[in-house]
């Protein structure tokens, strides 16, 4: 943007350094996805260590002189207030909707989204390496002998893990069946294979049952809550009724958890 060239070099330098110190949330703002984040974080950047040494930055030594900082960033269109809205999606992760505020400020509880990608060296430096690649790729026929047989030692290799994964999730889905038959509720083999974790930590522990969820916490007091209810029952043509009482929360015994009393007879 034009806005960011006009931008004195500190001004700059701190945007720079807030790009890659924040932490970056996907948000979603006229169908384009774009990283925000929250003023307060921000305030918090300027405040670390880092920044202080960082180079060529204007100083911070309060919140005050942080906020100070962050507005002028703000007034060149480095990043924009937004108003932060629900979910894109019909999934709760789905990021979130934004919508640009005309009114243009910074407060530690509002949230900006960022018009400013930062270094561009890592970007061009992707674009390089593809090109080198399909470039290699077109060449491989001139390539010498002994390379081209290692790049097919490589890719027998590669083809032989992917095998060996599919015969795993096989293998470990027929067990699990016949496990389900004889020894209900049924063994998983790498339980966490298909989980979203490390790639060691995909083969521990080796084998599990397959048990239900524990029910969470609230669905248990509910649970309590209706035992605890107490149920009314009256006789149509007699004089008196007995009615359970809830037990309250004290500690304390109670002496009855019923009482009888007496009412008048309708017919009378």
């Amino acid at each position: 943007m034009e806005q960011h060239q006009k931008a004195p070099p500190q001004i700059k330098n701190a945007a720079q350094f807030l790009r890659g110190a924040l932490k970056a949330r996907v948000g979603a703002l006229n169908g384009k996805r774009l990283d925000y984040f929250k003023g307060k974080s921000a305030i918090k950047a300027l405040l670390s260590p880092a920044y202080q040494k960082a180079k060529d930055v204007p100083p911070v030594q309060d919140e005050q002189q942080a906020i100070a900082v962050l507005s002028a960033v703000n007034a060149f269109a480095f990043f924009l207030r937004v108003q932060r809205g629900g979910p894109s999606g019909s999934s709760n992760s789905s990021p979130k909707i934004l919508q640009i505020i005309q009114e243009q400020k910074f407060a530690a509880d509002e949230y900006y989204v960022w018009f400013f990608e930062g270094s561009q060296w890592t970007t061009y430096a992707g674009g390089i390496l593809m090109v080198a690649i399909m470039l290699a790729g077109v060449m491989f026929p001139l390539w010498p002998p002994i390379m081209r047989l290692g790049v097919w030692y490589l890719s027998i290799a590669m083809l032989g893990l992917i095998g060996l994964f599919f015969a795993i999730a096989i293998v470990r889905l027929i067990f699990y069946v016949v496990t389900l038959i004889v020894a209900s509720p049924g063994i998983w083999i790498f339980p966490k294979l298909f989980a979203d974790v490390g790639f060691v930590e995909s083969f521990i522990p080796l084998w599990e049952w397959d048990l239900p969820k524990k029910k969470t916490k609230k669905s248990k007091k509910g649970e309590k809550s209706e035992k605890r209810k107490g149920k009314a029952v009256s006789t149509n043509g007699g004089g008196a009724f007995i009615e359970e009482v809830e037990e309250s929360g004290d500690s304390r015994p109670q002496s009855r958890s019923a009482r009888v009393e007496d009412v008048e007879d309708e017919d009378a």
